[in-house]
């Protein structure tokens, strides 16, 4: 199953759920790291405290791995997008110096 992750809070959220879809408490997914019980609590409490490798190593305990896709960017594809994701300002192709896309957490 996919996740589409777009805010850090949803990183979180899916990050407890695989645990718990597999049976571990937080003091199992630290042995499984070598990390202790209070360090998996916050990681899934704040996953910005965590580096990319850090993030990556706790995928792999969990069993899965990150996929990195392009938004869709037809008007049939933003059709689809789910009802929170419509609202996105479209970048602004106009400019000379094209900035990266943001939203309002910097993500």
């Amino acid at each position: 199953m996919d996740h589409v992750i777009q805010v850090p809070s949803q990183l979180s959220s899916h990050i407890r759920a695989l645990r718990k879809a597999r049976g571990l408490s937080q003091a199992d997914l630290g042995d499984r790291m070598g990390l202790s019980q209070a360090r998996i609590a916050r990681i899934e409490g704040d996953p910005l405290s965590i580096s990319v490798e850090q993030l990556l190593r706790v995928l792999s305990a969990l069993g899965v791995r990150m996929t990195l896709e392009p938004r869709p960017t037809t008007p049939a594809a933003l059709a689809l997008r789910p009802q929170s994701a419509q609202g996105t300002a479209t970048p602004d192709t106009t400019r000379a110096k094209r900035e990266p896309d943001r939203d309002e957490n910097g993500w």
